[in-house]
Parts: C-alpha cells; sequence; structure tokens
C-alpha cells in the first residue's frame, strides 16, 4: 500500500519509519530541503532510541523514501497523512496555518480517489475546515474528485516512540464512509492481526479524543503536585499517599507521580489548546484551566526550595541535572529545567548544566548565559547546590562520596523524588524533595 506522510518531525518521521517497517511504502514529505537532504542519507535531526536504525533499515529496503514535492507521488498514494505542526496561538489555540496549507495542496493536486487523514493535533472540528479547503481548490480548478477526510490522532509518548506505534494501547481512527474505513483497515491489517485495538468512530470524537487523553494524563500529574504541596504542609509522605491511592483499581498507579511539572510538545499545547476550545464555544473549562495553572507554579518548584535552603542566591553555583523535559529524548519544549535556569540567573546565580543528550538543545536555545559540563560530576565541581530536573537513568545510583568531594556545599534539590531522604541525610546533605517534609 502506497502512503505519503507530510512533515518529517517527531509524529510524521516515526510514523513514516513504522509503516514502512510493517511492509506500507512510504514517502515523507517536507518543504524543507536541508532536513529532506539529511534524511536520504539516513541522518535522523531528532533523537529517539531506536529511530536511526529504523529509518535506515527501511531506506534500504526499498520502503522508505523522501521528497520535497508532494506532486511527485500524490497519483501513487491512496492515503495521504497530514503530520506537520500546530503551535500555540497568542490565545493557546491550536495554529492550523500549516495543516490548513498541507489540505490546499491536497485539493491542488488529487487526480483520483484519495483519503486526507490528520495525524496532527487538531481542535474538534478542523476535518469540516479541510474539507472546505480541499473542495475550494477543486472548484478552483474546475474539476470534481472524490475524496474523504479522516482524523488518526497519535498517542506516541518520546523516548518510546517506536514501541508505542508497533504496540498500541489502541489506535484511533474517524472516518466517514465505509469506503474510506476500508481504506485505513487495510494499512493498519498489521495491527489488527496481532489484535491491538483499532477503535473506528465518527471524526469529532476522533479529535476530541487526543485532547482529552493528554488533559487527562497531565490532570493526573498536576494532582498529585497539589497533593504533594500539601503533603509537606502536613508531614505526610506523598510516596505513601502515591502508593496507598495507587493500589485501588478505579485509580491505578500511571501518572501518579509528583515532581517539578511537566513539559514537552503535547501536554502543555494540549491543555491550553482544550481551554481554548472551551472559551470559543462559551465554556469554562475550569478543571484543565487549573491543571494549567498549578502546573505552571510547579515549574518554579526547584528554584523555590534552593532558595529557601541557600537564601540569597546571587553568586551561587548551581548544578542542573538534567535538562529535557523527560528521560531518553533532547526535547526541551516547555521543560522545567528552562523555568528554574531562567530564575536562577534572574537571581544572580552561576548555573552550570549537564545532560546525557540535551546539552546542543541547551545551546541553542540558552547560548553562554550557562555553563556546559563535560559530565555529570563535572557540573558539581565546586557547587553550592546540585538540583535534579530530568530522570534520566545514569542519575539514579550516582557515587554520593565523589558528589560530596567535588561540591562545595552540600545541598541537593531533587525535583524527580528518585533518591532515598535517610540516604541522602547519611551521606551528610542537606536533602529537598517533592511532597515530603524538608530535611536539614
Amino acid at each position: 500500500m502506497n502512503i505519503a506522510i507530510v512533515g518529517t518531525g517527531y509524529v510524521g518521521l516515526v510514523s513514516g519509519a513504522c509503516f514502512a517497517e510493517v511492509g506500507a511504502n512510504v514517502t515523507c514529505v517536507d518543504i524543507d530541503k536541508d532536513k529532506i537532504d539529511l534524511l536520504v542519507k539516513g541522518e535522523i535531526p531528532i533523537y529517539e532510541p531506536g529511530l536511526d536504525e529504523l529509518v535506515k533499515r527501511n531506506i534500504k529496503a526499498g520502503r522508505l523514501h523522501f521528497t520535497t514535492d508532494l506532486a511527485k507521488v500524490i497519483d501513487d498514494v491512496e492515503v495521504v497523512f497530514c503530520a506537520v505542526g500546530t503551535p500555540p496561538d497568542e490565545d493557546g489555540s491550536a495554529d492550523l496555518s500549516h495543516v490548513i496549507e498541507v489540505a490546499r495542496s491536497f485539493g491542488r493536486l488529487i487526480n483520483k480517489y484519495s483519503i486526507f487523514v490528520t495525524k496532527s493535533t487538531v481542535p474538534v472540528g478542523t476535518a469540516v475546515v479541510i474539507k472546505e479547503v480541499i473542495e475550494e481548490e477543486l472548484q478552483r480548478r474546475g474539476v470534481s474528485v472524490d475524496f474523504e477526510v479522516a482524523s488518526n490522532p497519535e498517542f506516541l509518548k518520546e523516548g518510546a516512540a517506536i514501541k508505542d506505534f508497533m504496540s498500541p494501547d489502541r489506535v484511533v481512527i474517524g472516518i466517514e464512509s465505509q469506503r474510506a474505513r476500508k481504506v485505513m483497515e487495510r494499512l493498519y491489517r498489521p495491527f489488527l492481526l496481532n489484535n491491538f485495538r483499532v477503535l473506528f468512530m465518527d471524526i469529532p470524537s476522533a479529535e476530541m479524543t487526543k485532547y482529552a487523553a493528554n488533559a487527562m494524563l497531565a490532570t493526573r500529574i498536576s494532582f498529585m503536585n497539589e497533593i504533594a504541596a500539601l503533603c509537606e504542609l502536613t508531614g505526610a509522605d506523598v510516596n505513601m499517599v502515591r502508593k496507598g491511592i495507587g493500589s485501588d483499581v478505579r485509580i491505578g498507579s500511571k501518572f501518579l507521580y509528583p515532581g517539578c511539572g511537566y513539559g514537552g510538545s503535547c501536554f502543555p499545547k494540549d491543555v491550553r489548546a482544550l481551554v481554548a476550545a472551551g472559551t470559543q464555544r462559551g465554556y469554562d473549562m475550569r478543571i484543565i484551566r487549573a491543571v494549567e495553572e498549578v502546573n505552571e507554579a510547579q515549574k518554579s518548584i526547584v528554584f523555590e526550595k534552593l532558595s529557601h535552603a541557600l537564601g540569597n542566591l546571587e553568586n551561587k553555583k548551581i548544578a542542573v541535572w538534567g535538562l529535557a523535559f523527560k528521560p531518553e529524548t533532547d526535547d526541551m519544549r516547555c521543560a522545567p529545567s528552562l523555568v528554574v535556569i531562567d530564575r536562577l540567573l534572574a537571581a544572580g546565580a552561576n548555573v552550570i548544566v549537564f545532560d546525557p543528550v540535551a546539552m546542543e538543545e541547551c545551546r541553542r536555545r540558552l547560548g553562554d548565559r550557562v555553563k556546559y559540563a563535560t559530565d555529570m560530576y563535572d557540573a558539581l565541581v565546586d557547587a553550592d547546590a546540585l538540583s535534579l530536573m530530568t530522570e534520566w537513568k545514569q542519575f539514579r545510583l550516582p557515587s554520593w562520596k565523589v558528589v560530596r568531594k567535588a561540591m562545595k556545599g552540600n545541598v541537593v534539590v531533587d525535583g524527580r523524588n528518585i533518591y532515598d531522604p535517610t540516604e541522602m541525610v547519611e551521606e551528610g546533605f542537606r536533602y529537598y524533595c517533592i511532597g515530603r517534609t524538608f530535611t536539614e
């Protein structure tokens, strides 16, 4: 089966490589010639474990191709996926300009029945707009060509995207006809054969499912961070509370870990877009709005604990372990580390950072405003305090004797609750974490 995927960002590239892996003939399209030139050579512009091998293998097998020109392949494909970005507008709503432009190109080029499928995260009602745009382009051409619009939102986790795609919890597909359903069933047959859940539904429900899923997960995180704040004030241990409520099968244990806030390309953007969607329709999304407010405040929690521990931060040297918003990615979009670093710099502190994969991304964002360590221990030399922002595996079992010897001070602020408070005190640290009474 021949398909095209427009947009070679995170979603488009992972989806294209994975569809090729299960046997589809995939052409990924992007207007960025430099990116396409890199991809043709098998060079990957993003960090995702296993993706470079997957891309190279399917290029070599002749199932994965790259081009800047959709017109070259449009007559050979049955499905065109739109996987371009939908960044937030000033009011928080999704900017659909890139999606609309892809729809216009589709309408200008199609000559036979084709399906336009949105993989980009788009608000409810976008399919209607896309259909109108395509019809406008066909009318301008003075032709009548059958087409359909469908929705196939992605649920990929950065750092585990290939596994999520190949072994999905569910595949959600919004369609309007049996004809479109048959085409999409053929494309997803490898997943149906493996008994993965492929859920067909109407398009508005599919569009809403993506936002609702991310908003629910974000809500659980913000809820636990509020509980953690109250635990600190009452002397309760949020880890014990988490285990207590997570053992209830109606609640479950996932996404109940308190910390320094969520970031990334999905949760912050999608939560704001859901709030904006309600506002546009005269409805106040009160819970979802509160989720965002709690999270934005939570991103400063590590800075606040550093201030509590050290007082005046001017000329203090602060080491930051972890820059990406989560492990196994170099993505720093909306990362809590950026908020903490900005506040530390504004307070006059000297900041030195280390992350296993996000150093270049940090340089791109922050330039010479911070210093860059060569490894995790190099970051600690003469540091007054260490702040842990991302729970990379290599940070989980450091040599505390080496840490204590390298640091000038003894303050550790654990923004992800990965260390044992008793051990930290025994090692001579003043240890601060999330949702437990301060250990001094």
